[in-house]
C-alpha cells in the first residue's frame, strides 16, 4: 500500500561529462568524476557546491571507468579504468603523491567492485581472470574461468527434453504435469541487446561474490558465485536470453538479473546455489525517436533491500515488492544513480547529457484520503506504473496486490494524492474524491463518486486554482530537463499542534519528543494514534496544549489506550466512522481492527449527541459494557430515558440494556484511561449512596408505564433492580393473566430466563397465589408429581392456616408466627417461638396482654439463661419478679452489687447472703480486683483486717489507710499494715530486678545481631552455606521462578513487595508456609531471622510494663516513707530510677536507625511500629542521698 514519495531534491551547478558518481558516507556528499578540456577532475559536490580535489591527463580514447569508490577513513579515492589503468587519488595526502596510479593490467579490466568492508577489490580482465586484490593492491588469488567450473553445480534437469523424443499418444497432454515446464533453457545468447558485458556484485555481508560473464567456448551466460577466499562455490543454471546487469540483494537472499525474450524482458532472481528463484517481468517501454531499443543498463539493490533500481538508457525505474507483487513505484527519467551506502531511499543521480547531479531522498507513503468523519472512507490509493489501484476500505476491505478499482493512466505514475471533492453527490448519497497523478511530465485527475461505486473517471482538470495550496510540484529548474518528482498535500489546519516523524523514529509535536521508536503515526480529529518497533499501538489523546498531550505507557494489559499488534505492522488509514483502524503487516496483508480508544471517542460523542441508538449499537457490536450509556453523562441519561425507549424501540435491545446494569461506575474505572486527562482528574461528578442500578430502573418503569409498554420490558426493570424486585415482576404477570392476554406464557418464560425459576416458585407462593406459582413451576425442571400434589395440599387448606404453612415451608417464620397470632393458637405460638427463636417477634405482638406477654417473657429468660447471657436474663428475671434467678444471673455475670443486692430483696438468711458474699469475693481476688475484694469483705463480711489485706494488695495504701482509722483499730497498722508494705516492696524489687537482668541480656545482643548483619548480610538472612569462603559479587540475588517463599534474600523475611514481574512473598506462600512463618516469628528462636525482632519487640512490652507499675512505685514509696522505712524507700525508688534509665538508654539504641533518627522499625518486617516512651520516674525530694 505504501508509495515512493520525494522529501528532498537538490541539483547541482553545470557539470559536464560526468563520467562516474559515489558517496563519501563520513561527509555525507557526493564525489564525481567528469571529463573537461580534456582533464579528468575529481569534484566533491556539497550543499556549497562542486569542489575540486584532483585534476589529471585523461586516459587514451576510447576509455571507461569501470569503478569509482572513496575511503571515507583516508580521504582516498580509487578510479577503475577498462584499460587495466588503477589510479589512487588522495585528498589530503602527506608524503605520498596526490594522484597515484597503483597498478595497471596489460590485458584490460572488464568489471571491478569493492567488497562492503572496503578490504577487498576483485577485478576481472579481458584475459577471462578474476583477481581478489587487498587495499594496498597486493595480489590475494588469481582465477581462471574455464568451462570446468560448469560442472560445480549439478543442476538436475526436470522437463521434457528434446521435442522428437517426446510422446505424442492421444492423451499425452491430459497426462503432463503442469509443474513441469515443456522445455528446458540450455543458456543460448540474447539475439539482440548483448552487449557481452561482465558485472560482479559483492552480498551485503561480503563473504561471496557474483560474477556474470560469457563462457566463451559455450556461447553461454554463467553467473559464478565465488567464496571471499576465491573459491568457487556454485555457477547458475542455464537461462535462455540472460544479459549482463547483476545485482546482489544486501539481504543475501537473491541475485537479480535480466531476461530478454522476442516479445518481452523480465527480472529473475537466483539463488547462491544457483537455482532460479522466480521473476516478474518489465514494463514495455517506446523506441527512441531513431528506432534503436532502449537498453537495460544495469540493476541496483538498496542498502535495505526494499527497493530495486533497474536502469535504462534514458531513465531508471524504482520497483518494490509487497504480497509476491513487484511494484513499478518510480520512475525517473535520468540514467544512472549511486545508491547511498547507508541511508536506505537516498540516491545521487546523473542527468540523461551528464551535465548535472541530482541528489534525492524518497520515503514510503501511503496515499490516503480524508479520515474525518463523515468523509472516511479509506480510500487508499496505490501506484503499480501506468495502473492506478484505488480501494475504499470501508466499503472494501480488499488485501493488496488486489485492488476494487484499477484504472490505467496515461503513463507511469510517480506520485498520488486523494482529496475530497465533495460532501455529497447531488442525490445526496455519497461523498466525490479528486485523484490527482503525477507523472514525468504532467498531472492528471479523477473522480472517484462514492454514491455509484464505479471506476475513477478521468477528467480534464487545466485550472491552477483549484490546485493552489493542495498539490506541491518539486521540478527541475532547465526546461529542458525538468522533470516533476513529487507530490505533497499540503498540511490541513490542526491547530497549534505540527506533528511529525525523523528518520530515526522519534515522534514529534512543535518541536517536542513524544516518543521514540515511532514507526508510522496517523492524525484524526480527536487522536494521535501511532505504531511503535515494541509492536505497540498507541492512541494519545488531541490537546490544544501539546505539553499536556499524554503518551500511554507500554501496558496493554491494563491500558486500553495500548495495544499490542504483530510484529512489523504499520498504520495505514483510519476510520473512525466505524472505529476503524487499518494496518499493514511486513508481509502485505492487511487487517482492520476496532481498537478500544476509539469505539470509545466515537461511542462518547454520540452519547453527547443524545445519538443513543448509535452509541447502543456500538456497545452491542463491539461488546463495550453498557452500562457506559449511562456512566458517561448520567444526568443527561435520566432526563432523556423517553428519548432512549423511542430510538431503541425494540423489546430486546431494551431488556439488553437493563440486564447490563451493574452499581459500578465503568467511566471512572473501566474506561477511565481512554478519557483525556483533565476529564480524568474531573472528580465533580457527586456519588450517590442511591443504587445506581434501581434509580434507572424506576426511570425506566416511569417512562414505560406512560407509552403502555410492553411488558417484558417492565417485568426486565423490576428483575434487575438491586436487590431483584421478584414480587412487582411477578405482580405484573398476574395483571396480565387478570386481563387474559395471549402473551402470559411467553411472559412467563421470559421472567424465567432473567431469574432463578426456584426463586421465583418460592417468591410466587409468598404472594399466597397457587396458580401463578403453577405456571412458574410449569417454566421450570421441577417434576409434576412433585409440585402438584404439594400445591393441592396446600389448595386444601384455610386461608390463614395456608399462609402460616407457605411462610414456614419459605422460612417466613415471623410472618408465619404473625398468622399463628391471627389463628389464636397460643400454645402454638409459644412452641414455635421456642423452636425458632422468635422471642422478640412474640413479646412485640403481645404488649398489651400482661399475661400473655409473661409467659413469653419467662421462655425468654430461661433462653437467655441456657445461651449464658448472664446479664440479660437477670434484668428478664427481674421484670418477672424472681429475684432468685436474678441474683444467680448476677453471680454468674461477676455483678456482684447486683447479686448481693438483689440477694438481700429476696431477702435470705444471713449465713447463705455470707456464703455468696465470700463467694464473690473469691472470683474477685481470681481476677486480681483487689478494691472488690476489700469492699465486700469490709462492707457484707466486716472483716476489717482482710479489707485491710487486700487493699493493700491493690496498692490502695490510702483506702487501707481509711478503713483503720474509721474503724479505731490502730494496731492493724504494725498487724496487717506494715506487712502489706513490706509483701509489695518484696514483689516490686524482684520485679525490677527481672527488668534490669532482661535488659542487660537483650540490649547487647540486639547490638550483635546488628553488627552482625552490617557486616555479612548473606550470612545473616541465609546461614553462611559457602563456610567463609569467598562468595562472588557478580551473583544476582534477585528472586525466580522456581523459588518456594518469593522473594529475595533481603525481602524474603521482611514481606516488601519488589518491582519487577516477581510477585510478593506474602502472595505466593500458601497459607500452611505463611502459619508456620508466624509461629517461628513469635518463637524468636536464637540464631533466626527473627530474633532482633522478637527482641526488640520484648524490650518494647518491658518499657510499657515499667511505666504500668510507675504510679504503684510511688505510692508505695510514699507510704514507707510515712511508715518509717526511709532506706526500703530509698532502695526502692533507686531501683526505679536505674530501670527507668536502663530503658530510656534501650529505647534509644533499639528504636533508631544508623543515623540516630527515631525511626519504630524492628528489622523483621513489620513495618513502622509505635516507638515506647519511657515516662520519668517522680522522687521523694528528701529522699535524694547526700553527696
Amino acid at each position: 500500500m505504501r508509495n515512493l514519495r520525494c522529501v528532498q531534491l537538490s541539483t547541482s551547478d553545470h557539470t559536464p561529462d560526468v563520467k562516474a558518481t559515489t558517496w563519501d558516507v563520513s561527509r555525507n556528499s557526493v564525489i564525481c568524476l567528469q571529463e573537461n578540456d580534456g582533464f579528468l577532475r575529481l569534484n566533491r559536490w556539497t550543499e556549497d557546491g562542486l569542489h575540486q580535489i584532483a585534476s589529471w591527463d585523461r586516459p587514451p580514447s576510447p576509455y571507461h571507468v569501470l569503478d569509482l569508490h572513496f575511503f571515507g577513513d583516508t580521504e582516498t579515492a580509487c578510479v577503475i579504468f577498462d584499460n587495466g589503468d588503477i589510479v589512487v587519488v588522495r585528498e589530503t595526502p602527506a608524503a605520498e603523491e596526490k594522484i597515484e596510479i597503483v597498478g595497471s593490467i596489460d590485458v584490460g579490466i572488464t568489471a571491478a567492485s569493492w567488497s562492503p568492508d572496503e578490504e577487498i577489490l576483485v577485478l576481472t580482465t579481458k584475459a577471462s581472470t578474476f583477481i581478489y586484490l587487498t587495499r594496498d593492491f597486493e595480489e590475494l588469488v588469481s582465477v581462471e574461468f574455464t568451462a570446468r567450473d560448469l560442472d560445480v553445480s549439478d543442476h538436475v534437469s526436470v522437463g521434457w527434453g528434446k521435442k522428437e523424443t517426446q510422446f505424442k499418444g492421444k492423451k499425452a497432454r491430459a497426462l503432463r504435469d503442469p509443474t513441469v515446464p515443456e522445455t528446458v533453457d540450455d543458456g543460448r545468447l540474447a539475439e539482440s541487446n548483448e552487449l557481452r558485458e561482465t558485472t560482479v556484485s559483492w552480498r551485503g555481508d561480503g563473504a561471496y561474490v557474483a560474477v556474470n560473464s560469457i563462457e566463451d567456448s559455450t556461447q553461454r551466460r554463467v553467473i559464478r558465485i565465488y567464496s571471499r577466499e576465491g573459491i568457487l562455490d556454485s555457477v547458475s543454471e542455464p537461462v535462455n536470453g540472460l544479459i549482463g546487469p547483476l545485482s546482489w540483494r544486501p539481504a543475501g537472499n537473491l541475485l537479480a538479473g535480466i531476461q530478454l525474450f522476442d516479445d518481452k524482458r523480465q527480472v529473475v532472481f537466483f539463488e547462491r546455489n544457483g537455482l532460479r528463484h522466480g521473476q516478474f517481468p518489465l514494463r514495455p517501454l517506446d523506441r527512441f525517436e531513431d528506432g534503436e531499443e532502449i537498453l537495460v543498463r544495469s540493476l541496483q539493490w538498496n542498502v535495505d533491500s526494499t527497493v530495486l533500481a533497474v536502469s535504462y538508457d534514458d531513465r531508471v525505474q524504482l520497483w518494490t515488492m509487497g504480497n509476491y507483487h513487484w511494484y513499478l513505484k518510480q520512475e525517473i527519467m535520468e540514467p544512472r544513480l549511486k545508491w547511498h551506502p547507508e541511508k536506505p531511499l537516498t540516491f545521487a543521480s546523473v542527468s540523461r547529457s551528464s551535465d548535472r547531479l541530482r541528489q534525492l531522498q524518497y520515503k514510503f507513503e501511503i496515499s490516503t484520503g480524508p479520515i474525518s468523519p463523515p468523509s472516511d472512507y479509506g480510500v487508499v490509493a496505490v501506484i503499480d506504473g501506468r495502473t492506478l489501484k484505488v480501494t475504499p476500505l470501508r466499503q472494501a476491505n480488499i488485501p493488496p496486490p488486489m485492488s476494487l478499482f484499477e484504472t490505467t493512466l496515461i503513463a507511469n505514475a510517480n506520485d498520488v494524492a486523494v482529496t475530497l471533492e465533495s460532501n455529497t453527490d447531488k442525490g445526496g448519497k455519497g461523498p466525490t474524491f479528486k485523484i490527482r497523478v503525477l507523472h514525468a511530465q504532467e498531472i492528471s485527475s479523477y473522480i472517484l463518486d462514492m454514491s455509484t461505486m464505479q471506476h475513477p473517471v478521468k477528467i480534464d482538470d487545466v485550472s491552477d486554482s483549484n490546485m493552489e495550496g493542495l498539490i506541491a510540484i518539486k521540478a527541475g529548474t532547465e526546461a529542458e530537463d525538468s522533470c516533476a518528482l513529487s507530490l505533497e498535500l499540503s498540511p490541513m489546519d490542526s491547530g497549534s499542534n505540527v506533528f511529525s516523524l525523523t528518520d530515526n523514529g522519534s515522534l514529534l509535536t512543535n518541536g517536542r519528543i513524544l516518543a521514540r521508536g515511532c514507526t508510522s503515526y496517523l492524525v484524526t480529529q480527536s487522536h494521535l494514534i501511532f505504531t511503535t518497533s515494541q509492536h505497540l499501538l498507541k492512541f494519545a489523546h488531541i490537546v490544544a496544549d501539546s505539553d499536556a498531550l499524554e503518551v500511554p505507557p507500554d501496558t496493554p494489559e491494563s491500558d486500553e489506550r495500548c495495544r499490542s499488534i504483530e510484529r512489523g505492522a504499520k498504520l495505514v488509514t483510519a476510520m473512525p466512522s466505524i472505529f476503524a483502524v487499518v494496518l499493514q503487516m511486513p508481509r502485505g496483508n492487511l487487517e482492520t481492527i476496532y481498537p478500544r480508544a476509539l469505539v470509545l471517542a466515537g461511542i462518547r460523542q454520540s452519547i453527547d449527541e443524545t445519538k443513543y441508538k448509535k452509541a447502543f449499537l456500538a456497545c452491542r457490536n463491539q461488546r463495550v459494557d453498557m452500562n457506559l450509556l449511562h456512566d458517561h453523562r448520567p444526568e443527561q441519561f435520566i432526563e432523556n430515558i423517553g428519548l432512549f425507549i423511542d430510538q431503541i424501540k425494540k423489546v430486546e435491545h431494551i431488556d439488553l440494556f437493563l440486564s447490563s446494569l451493574r452499581e459500578e461506575d465503568v467511566s471512572r474505572t473501566m474506561y477511565k484511561e481512554t478519557l483525556r486527562a483533565e476529564e480524568r482528574k474531573d472528580d465533580s461528578r457527586a456519588v450517590s449512596g442511591s443504587s445506581k442500578v434501581n434509580k434507572i430502573c424506576n426511570a425506566f418503569l416511569e417512562a414505560l408505564r406512560t407509552r403502555k409498554a410492553n411488558v417484558k420490558n417492565m417485568i426486565t426493570a423490576q428483575v434487575c433492580k438491586n436487590p431483584p424486585d421478584l414480587d412487582a415482576g411477578l405482580l405484573e404477570i398476574v395483571r396480565l393473566r387478570d386481563k387474559s392476554s395471549e402473551q402470559l406464557d411467553e411472559t412467563v418464560e421470559h421472567i424465567c430466563f432473567l431469574a432463578d425459576v426456584n426463586r421465583l416458585f418460592d417468591d410466587a407462593l409468598g404472594l399466597y397465589d397457587l396458580q401463578l406459582a403453577l405456571l412458574i413451576a410449569q417454566q421450570s425442571q421441577k417434576d409434576p408429581r412433585e409440585y402438584l400434589p404439594f400445591l393441592q395440599n396446600f389448595q386444601r387448606m384455610e386461608p390463614l392456616r395456608r399462609k402460616f404453612s407457605i411462610d414456614d415451608y419459605l422460612g417466613r417464620f415471623t410472618r408465619a408466627l404473625q398468622h399463628l397470632r391471627d389463628l389464636d393458637a397460643f400454645d402454638e405460638l409459644k412452641a414455635y417461638t421456642v423452636r425458632h427463636d422468635l422471642y422478640a417477634a412474640a413479646l412485640g405482638f403481645y404488649h398489651s396482654d400482661e399475661i400473655k406477654y409473661a409467659s413469653i417473657m419467662q421462655l425468654y429468660a430461661d433462653h437467655l439463661k441456657s445461651s449464658s447471657r448472664f446479664k440479660d436474663a437477670a434484668t428478664a428475671f427481674h421484670y418477672l419478679n424472681d429475684n432468685t434467678q436474678a441474683s444467680e444471673c448476677y453471680r454468674q455475670a461477676n455483678l456482684w452489687q447486683d447479686s448481693l443486692s438483689t440477694a438481700s430483696m429476696i431477702p435470705v438468711p444471713d449465713d447463705q447472703l455470707r456464703s455468696l458474699a465470700e463467694t464473690l469475693a473469691q472470683s474477685a481476688i481470681e481476677t486480681k480486683d483487689f478494691r472488690a475484694a476489700a469492699t465486700i469483705h469490709l462492707s457484707y463480711l466486716h472483716n476489717i483486717p482482710s479489707a485491710v489485706k487486700y487493699f493493700c494488695k491493690g496498692y490502695l495504701f490510702s483506702e487501707a489507710f481509711r478503713t483503720i482509722t474509721l474503724s479505731s483499730q490502730p494496731p492493724l497498722l504494725d498487724s496487717v499494715f506494715d506487712p502489706g508494705l513490706a509483701e509489695n516492696m518484696a514483689s516490686m524489687t524482684e520485679l525490677l530486678a527481672d527488668c534490669k537482668a532482661q535488659l542487660a541480656a537483650q540490649v547487647p545482643r540486639i547490638r550483635e545481631l546488628r553488627e552482625k548483619k552490617k557486616q555479612d548480610p548473606l550470612s545473616f538472612f541465609e546461614g553462611d552455606i559457602h563456610e567463609g569462603k569467598d562468595i562472588p559479587d557478580d551473583v544476582s540475588l534477585a528472586p525466580t521462578d522456581a523459588s518456594t517463599t518469593g522473594g529475595s534474600l533481603f525481602t524474603r523475611y521482611t514481606n516488601r513487595t519488589q518491582t519487577g514481574t516477581a510477585e510478593t512473598g506474602t502472595s505466593r506462600r500458601s497459607s500452611r508456609n505463611r502459619r508456620r512463618e508466624e509461629r517461628k516469628r513469635a518463637r524468636g528462636k536464637k540464631g533466626s531471622v527473627y530474633e532482633e525482632e522478637y527482641l526488640v519487640n520484648s524490650v518494647r512490652r518491658l518499657v510499657e510494663r515499667v511505666n504500668r507499675v510507675g504510679d504503684e512505685v510511688g505510692r508505695l514509696v510514699e507510704w514507707m516513707v510515712r511508715r518509717r522505712m526511709v532506706e526500703r524507700a530509698r532502695a526502692v525508688e533507686g531501683g526505679m530510677k536505674e530501670v527507668v534509665g536502663l530503658c530510656r538508654n534501650a529505647v534509644a539504641e533499639g528504636f533508631a536507625n544508623e543515623e540516630g533518627e527515631m525511626v519504630g522499625d524492628t528489622g523483621g518486617g513489620q513495618g513502622k511500629v509505635e516507638v515506647p516512651v519511657v515516662q520519668e520516674c517522680g522522687g521523694l525530694p528528701f529522699l535524694s542521698r547526700r553527696q
